[in-house]
C-alpha cells in the first residue's frame, strides 16, 4: 500500500516521524482518516487519540490535547499543545487535567473562555472513559 510522511510534534519532543499508511485525527470538525493523496486541509484538534497505521495490523496511538494538523497529499504534520504516547496516559493524569481545566473555568469571567473550557472538560472525560474501556 502507498505511504506518506507523518510528523507529530509535541511541546517537549517529537513523538513520531516516519512513513505511514493512514492516520486517524480527532479534528474539531469531526474525526478524519488521512490516506495518501488527501486533499490539503488545515484543521484544529480536539482532545482525543491519534491512531497511526504504519502498515496493516501495526501502528501506534498518541493522546493529544489540542493543536492543529496540516494535511497534504504527500504528508501530515501535527503540532500538539499537549501530547503523550497512549502508554504514558493514565486516568489519574487525565483527572489532573480535568481539575486544572475546572479551576481555570471557575476563575474566568469570560463567557467564551468558560465555554471552551467546558468543552475541554467534556472531551477529557470522554477520553478518560475511552481509555478505561481499552485497558
Amino acid at each position: 500500500m502507498a505511504t506518506f510522511q507523518f510528523d507529530f510534534v509535541g511541546p517537549e519532543r517529537v513523538l513520531y516521524s516516519g512513513q505511514v499508511e493512514a492516520v486517524q485525527i480527532p479534528g474539531t470538525e469531526g474525526e478524519m482518516t488521512v490516506l495518501p493523496g488527501h486533499a490539503p486541509v488545515l484543521t484544529s484538534l480536539k482532545v482525543g487519540v491519534i491512531v497511526v497505521t504504519e502498515r496493516q495490523n501495526s501502528g501506534k496511538r498518541i493522546f493529544v490535547q489540542g493543536g492543529f494538523a496540516d494535511i497534504g497529499p504527500t504528508g501530515v504534520t501535527v503540532i500538539a499543545e499537549r501530547a503523550a504516547p497512549i502508554e504514558e496516559v493514565t486516568p489519574a493524569s487525565i483527572d489532573k487535567d480535568i481539575e486544572a481545566a475546572e479551576l481555570a473555568r471557575d476563575a474566568t469571567e469570560d463567557p467564551k473562555a468558560r465555554e471552551a473550557l467546558n468543552a475541554q472538560i467534556v472531551q477529557l472525560q470522554e477520553s478518560k472513559n475511552t481509555l478505561d474501556l481499552n485497558k
